[in-house]
């Protein structure tokens, strides 16, 4: 049986060894590419500007493909008149709102299907959310009691959502 005297200078030992171990390395670089949409940004962007923001997207959904990208500088941005940005915005913070959103986007598109989700309300209540948001340009009425989010309304509600959840 060791003594506590052996075990002590044993326990000594593996601390000195462990504090003669190099720091850990720094993680590597990122891999070359890995901002290839930012490092396309800047190559457009003036060098005195104050610089831009782009989202872009490819989205497939209920069987559509959806293509798109946007950008505005920083200037443009903060110079814009923001007073309409409030309703479009207020649009989405809903539940009930969102989950007709991504209903819609899901494939059901009809009033008809919509209403046999409970949690989303009776019928008055349907109609009323589904007003807000068409209003609010997130959704059109594709005739017949039936809406789809318009083409170019697919990524940016999906880059608003990814950036909400963040």
């Amino acid at each position: 049986m060791d003594t506590v005297e052996d075990r002590l200078a044993a326990l000594e030992a593996q601390v000195a060894a462990l504090s003669e171990r190099p720091a850990a390395a720094p993680p590597p670089p990122a891999p070359e590419g890995t901002f290839w949409a930012l490092d396309g940004l800047k190559q457009r962007l003036p060098p005195d500007g104050s610089g831009a923001v782009l989202y872009t997207g490819t989205v497939r959904v209920a069987g559509q493909h959806y293509d798109w990208q946007y950008g505005r500088t920083v200037d443009d941005l903060l110079a814009a008149d923001w007073t309409d940005l409030p309703s479009t915005l207020s649009a989405l913070a809903h539940p009930v709102r969102l989950r007709l959103l991504r209903e819609i986007l899901g494939g059901r598109q009809s009033t008809s299907e919509l209403a046999e989700i409970e949690e989303l309300g009776t019928t008055g209540q349907l109609h009323h959310h589904l007003r807000q948001i068409t209003a609010a340009g997130w959704l059109r009425s594709a005739g017949r009691g039936r809406y789809a989010v318009p083409a170019e309304r697919v990524v940016p509600l999906l880059a608003i959502l990814t950036a909400a959840g963040r």
